[in-house]
């Protein structure tokens, strides 16, 4: 074997474990962001399989349904190309340009950064494929006709990414992202116009979900969080337990059990020091 043959060997041999550890990275990242975005909790049913398609999600509208988004070309997500995943996750429109539902939180995933993005498909392309078909959609007229929300992302929606504040330290940065991005802890937090568009004067002050009072994630010491202390709050999303001794039930378990608990904990420290800045309401 010639010396140069010998070098590129010796060079393949030393890239491989980097490329490995790159790869191992992306995956981790990925599945990072597939936890603290709660996938499994809108788009896996009730002993059904994991991403196949979930059970019904009451509004005033209808019953929505959350697609298979399995990597099944044919009833999933497989034959969507990255591009086609961005746009779905940052514009609300599927591959053929239709606008989704904001049901699907695209409001809060379009703060993703490029990276995560990429990061999370990868990681959802390597999980098992499941042929299943969508449920429809059962929502009552007008809200039935799709077309129509062309007209609502025109007027309340705008595609952005999430800048950092510079006047913030990377702690609270890092929390901001994770609430306001991938977490969409706003969408369920918050209370909707008729439109169902989120109310940014009462954020974080609690709303309605179907026949749930989902509770003030503010620092108002009556009706919100203000009383809990950071350990407190690291306790709650990494074990679901509240400063009285009770364990959190419902939607909200779900959220931890398949969500916060799974983040490192500088993850969690990062949530709780944002949470903890939100003012009253």
């Amino acid at each position: 074997m010639s010396l140069r043959a010998c070098l590129l060997a010796l060079a393949a041999l030393v890239a491989a474990p980097a490329a490995a550890r790159a790869d191992d990275g992306e995956l981790a990242r990925g599945e990072l962001i597939f936890h603290i975005g709660g996938c499994t909790n809108c788009h896996t049913a009730k002993n059904g399989a994991l991403l196949a398609g979930g059970d019904a999600i009451a509004s005033p509208y209808g019953n929505f349904y959350a697609p298979n988004i399995t990597p099944d070309p044919e009833t999933g997500i497989g034959g969507w190309t990255q591009a086609q995943f961005d746009q779905a996750m940052r514009e609300g429109r599927d591959p053929d340009g239709w606008p989704l539902y904001p049901a699907f939180p695209y409001m809060s995933y379009t703060h993703l950064t490029d990276e995560d993005l990429a990061a999370l498909k990868t990681y959802l392309d390597t999980l098992p494929p499941v042929s299943q078909a969508s449920k429809p959609q059962d929502l009552t007229f007008p809200f039935s006709l799709r077309w129509g929300l062309y007209l609502w992302q025109w007027l309340f929606f705008e595609p952005a990414r999430l800048q950092p504040d510079p006047a913030k330290d990377a702690a609270w940065n890092r929390g901001a992202y994770l609430v306001l991005g991938p977490g969409h802890c706003a969408e369920c937090h918050t209370p909707r116009t008729f439109y169902g568009v989120l109310e940014q004067d009462h954020a974080f002050a609690g709303s309605q979900l179907g026949k749930e009072k989902v509770p003030n994630l503010t620092s108002d010491p009556a009706k919100g969080i203000g009383k809990w202390s950071a350990d407190d709050l690291k306790t709650f999303f990494t074990l679901g337990m509240m400063p009285d001794g009770d364990f959190v039930g419902s939607e909200m378990a779900k959220v931890v059990n398949n969500g916060t608990s799974k983040l490192p904990d500088g993850d969690v420290a990062a949530i709780v020091a944002y949470l903890q800045s939100l003012p009253p309401r």
